[in-house]
């Protein structure tokens, strides 16, 4: 396994000690694949246009329309125009002047691992190479190309959304400085798709640049992992296969935030509060961010991932030479399963070089304090100094399942801790030697008496998602023992092979949720039992499962990070019982399902304010798409969802088995 205690250099050090217009002016002079010279954005246009791939679509869309030739490449010209980037050095240095004064002001540290560079750099003279960043900042692709021009690489051109063109010059000064501009969807669009795939493959293959793009295809607004888009790691995959280049280098790269600058406005947007469009005078009146302070970044370059030796003895080539390379085909299902493999094999990169900061395992604790205080009626928080023993606890439980922690090793827990919540202080407040969520304050600024109580709820979830989005960060490092913890607690006996049955139906429950590798359940058990025993939390024999006197501290709390999940999934199984009649839409799913939890959880029937995440009610509904408990149907309105009600209340039988609290027994208390 790759070493990844690689040393970290803190970027803007440098740039606290000496000039940043000298920085900006430095003599840059990246090397590119094969000693390529940088290509005008003029000759990259025209070799796209003039593609034999580009050529014969023209042809069947100028035949399918019945429209001339000329006028079907003047679209695609036209397309061209609005996608293409125009890199100019000038808004480059403009952007790493402006930049280096921006990080300063909002960051403590840029720490960058040096041995990543390193292998990017050597990647880049020897194949085409793609960038893949982990996506959960706005941040991230100003920062990676910042990074790479601090290191004298050559920057990538960048797949950016159509929303970042509706800002009045920073769209155009996005596009100088390498980005290129993708519609969010183009559905059957023949001409579009060529168009883009084309323009992607001929700087891949010509080796012009980078090229960089985000493999969770959005911004995670909860920082858990999304399930990886197909479609642009399918175009740089595509001159592999047809053997146009010898080899693609894939990096992953992990981008850790101490503190996220979009904090709170991810978790109104879990809430139902539209996303805010992007606008340039948006971007002026979020200058307040500049007061604030969020910690440090750790950017973590992985090991070059090369595509030909995973498809060496998985992906049967000579088939692309049956037909004219030029012809565009639908990837076979041989194609589609190595694409999607690799896919989360690289988000799974990503997630195990995540640095994790000690306010990752203070808000897992936090929160499951936070929710037995509520259930027993009551909001005390936490003893300091047991807060700090705890966290000391859990830092070496996470450290021994392979976490990649940045705990300061200079600094005493209790310092650490310190310090921890006071770069938080707006989601922490300690009074009298006791920490606790600040979800006392009411939102709104109206006097108490003034907000309903559904503000109030709304103003606390906010709260509380806020973080679980921390708590969240470290799921990867949980999940498999939490899943196989609440196995053991669903299961009527010990008997391995039952703990088994279990484990999987929950890792098939969750495969929407978490990044669960598909075809991958034996492994996964396997994984969780090691961790298990390895901590003393778990003796497993051939037939049986034991959890020692050591695990139950462990295992309480790994069902205790899963149980917000399992209750999610288990209100909108009973949801869609009670109230889905036939009319229910997916358009519809959302807003009703939000009304019904907030009813309950005002009722005091549902522990968990995270169940209010809309990202958790959409990955339950598709998993319940998944399993057929419920379907789509062709219906008055598109999207409308016929729920097979026998199903759908057998699931939430099962969840409520697993679950510590569950929410029947809740209701019939009632």
């Amino acid at each position: 396994m790759l070493k990844k205690r690689d040393d970290f250099e803190d970027i803007l050090e440098e740039r606290r000690n000496s000039s940043d217009l000298r920085y900006a002016l430095r003599c840059y002079t990246p090397v590119l694949y094969k000693g390529m010279t940088p290509c005008k954005a003029d000759t990259l246009k025209s070799m796209v246009l003039q593609s034999n791939q580009l050529r014969y679509v023209i042809s069947q869309v100028s035949k399918e329309t019945g429209r001339a030739t000329d006028d079907v490449r003047e679209d695609a010209s036209a397309i061209l125009e609005e996608m293409a980037h125009s890199l100019q050095l000038s808004t480059v240095r403009f952007f790493a002047f402006t930049l280096s004064k921006v990080f300063k002001t909002l960051f403590r540290s840029i720490c960058v691992n040096e041995e990543g560079i390193q292998r990017l750099q050597q990647a880049i003279q020897e194949h085409p190479v793609v960038l893949l960043p982990s996506h959960r900042s706005y941040m991230d692709f100003l920062l990676m190309s910042y990074i790479l021009y601090t290191y004298d690489l050559a920057l990538p051109v960048i797949a950016a959304g159509m929303d970042f063109m509706g800002m009045k010059f920073v769209g155009e000064m996005l596009r100088m400085s390498g980005a290129f501009f993708i519609r969010r969807s183009f559905g059957g669009d023949k001409l579009y798709w060529s168009v883009f795939s084309e323009y992607v493959k001929t700087m891949l293959k010509n080796g012009l640049a980078p090229v960089e793009f985000f493999l969770e295809g959005t911004r995670s607004r909860t920082a858990k992992s999304l399930t990886p888009k197909l479609g642009l790691l399918n175009i740089v995959m595509d001159p592999f296969f047809k053997g146009e280049v010898y080899d693609v280098s894939v990096v992953p790269v992990s981008i850790s935030y101490e503190r996220i600058l979009e904090e709170a406005l991810y978790a109104r947007e879990m809430l139902g509060v539209p996303k805010p469009k992007e606008s340039t005078s948006g971007l002026f009146k979020a200058r307040k961010v500049l007061s604030e302070d969020y910690g440090s970044i750790h950017v973590y370059f992985g090991q070059p991932v090369s595509v030909r030796s995973l498809a060496q003895g998985r992906v049967n080539r000579c088939k692309f030479n049956l037909v004219p390379r030029h012809i565009p085909g639908k990837p076979s299902e041989e194609i589609q399963n190595f694409v999607n493999d690799t896919a989360y094999r690289l988000v799974r990169a990503q997630e195990e070089n995540m640095v994790l900061k000690p306010w990752v395992l203070l808000a897992s604790l936090l929160l499951q304090h936070h929710h037995q205080n509520q259930t027993a009626g009551q909001e005390r928080g936490i003893a300091l100094d047991e807060l700090t023993a705890q966290a000391v606890w859990l830092r070496d439980v996470s450290r021994e399942y392979g976490a990649f922690l940045n705990w300061p090793g200079v600094m005493t827990p209790s310092e650490v801790v310190s310090s921890s919540l006071s770069l938080h202080r707006g989601l922490v407040r300690i009074c009298e030697g006791r920490v606790q969520l600040a979800v006392e304050q009411t939102a709104t600024g109206e006097p108490h008496s003034a907000v309903t109580p559904e503000e109030e709820l709304l103003s606390r979830a906010v709260v509380v998602l806020s973080c679980a989005s921390y708590r969240n960060q470290a799921l990867h490092v949980f999940i498999r023992p939490a899943l196989l913890a609440s196995a053991i607690h669903a299961a009527s006996s010990n008997q391995k092979q039952e703990v088994f049955n279990s484990f999987s139906f929950l890792r098939n429950m969750f495969s929407n949720e978490f990044i669960l590798c598909p075809g991958a359940t034996v492994q996964d058990f396997e994984e969780a039992c090691y961790l298990l025993v390895k901590t003393r939390a778990l003796q497993v024999t051939q037939q049986e499962v034991l959890v020692t006197e050591r695990g139950q501290r462990t295992l309480a709390f790994l069902t205790s990070m899963l149980d917000p999940f399992l209750q999610g999934y288990q209100v909108i199984c009973r949801f869609l019982c009670e109230e889905a009649a036939d009319t229910l839409t997916e358009k519809r799913f959302i807003p009703a399902v939000r009304k019904f939890i907030v009813k309950h959880l005002l009722a005091g029937r549902l522990r968990y304010t995270e169940v209010l995440s809309s990202d958790l009610q959409k990955n339950a509904l598709a998993a319940l798409l998944r399993l057929g408990a419920v379907r789509k149907i062709k219906g008055a309105e598109p999207g409308t969802l016929k729920v097979n009600a026998v199903m759908v209340n057998s699931l939430e039988d099962t969840l409520g088995k697993n679950r510590a609290v569950s929410w029947t027994r809740n209701t019939q208390q009632e």
